[in-house]
């Protein structure tokens, strides 16, 4: 049932450069962080990155024409759900070192079972002795020969779709969604673009907080969150319910407490719904 003028723009726009759009979100900050601190005292450790990304798995359960990539001009169904993401990790000289990860999800977690997902994952990667195989790709392509004949030959390899897993495990550009934080380093949000390489067709960037200029107080903070998509995955439609829905999730985060499989609670308390 793939709508025609769906299939026909990867023929118009043949690359992810093409076809990207940009649009942003100001989360409120402040009702996040009341959130957040809530699920501390009931002893559940949640960030805010963990609150985008269950937003983004759980719209994407119900909407799975956003988990599509683009391919040799071709789209497909992703059989499943990932999430890249960059990370800082110390070294042993006391120097810092980035490294990028990339987390699988099951469509019926929790926030909490997406936390505990992400948490461990963090957790390996950050250890001085971690070496994840994106890291030893990386490191296997020092020599500038090698890495030019290997990304050739991975781009030949994943155009047909003959990329041997292994590779495609390390490769933190073939994701549902790639996120960046980049309010963890007191940076302002921006459009990232998706990359051509891989099949990663939501891009999200958080940024540091900002004074809150939308209710007009500006004692009070908003997060900017930069969105950059693949145009060619679905229709303007399906995008559409994919940002409220998103936004939905990111204003009432308790929704994300119970599995997609199970009925939704009940609305938030009057005061909380006039507030969002």
């Amino acid at each position: 049932k793939l709508d025609p003028i769906v299939a026909l723009t990867s023929y118009i726009m043949p690359t992810r450069c093409d076809a990207q759009i940009f649009t942003d979100y100001k989360a409120d900050f402040e009702k996040l962080a009341r959130y957040i601190a809530a699920k501390s005292d009931e002893g559940y450790r949640i960030t805010f990155m963990e609150i985008i990304i269950a937003a983004y798995i759980r719209t994407a359960s119900q909407l799975p024409e956003i988990n599509r990539f683009v391919a040799n001009k071709r789209l497909y169904a992703r059989s499943e759900l990932a999430v890249s993401f960059a990370l800082v990790r110390d070294s042993a000289d006391g120097e810092l070192s980035e490294n990028t990860t990339k987390c699988y999800f099951d469509l019926n977690d929790t926030i909490y079972d997406e936390s505990d997902r992400i948490r461990d994952t963090v957790e390996a990667c950050r250890k001085e002795d971690a070496d994840n195989s994106t890291l030893k790709v990386a490191k296997l392509l020092m020599n500038p020969f090698l890495a030019n004949i290997v990304v050739w030959l991975a781009r030949v390899l994943d155009r047909y779709g003959i990329m041997p897993r292994w590779l495609l495990n390390a490769s933190p550009f073939h994701t549902s969604m790639f996120i960046t934080n980049l309010a963890s380093i007191k940076t302002s949000y921006i459009h990232h673009h998706c990359y051509e390489f891989g099949t990663t067709s939501v891009f999200v960037c958080m940024g540091k907080p900002v004074p809150n200029y939308i209710s007009g107080d500006l004692t009070k903070k908003m997060m900017p969150i930069g969105v950059v998509m693949d145009e060619r995955i679905c229709t303007g439609y399906e995008y559409a319910a994919f940002c409220n829905d998103f936004r939905r999730y990111m204003r009432l985060p308790r929704m994300l407490e119970y599995p997609f499989c199970q009925e939704e609670p009940a609305k938030e308390p009057s005061q909380e719904t006039a507030a969002v």
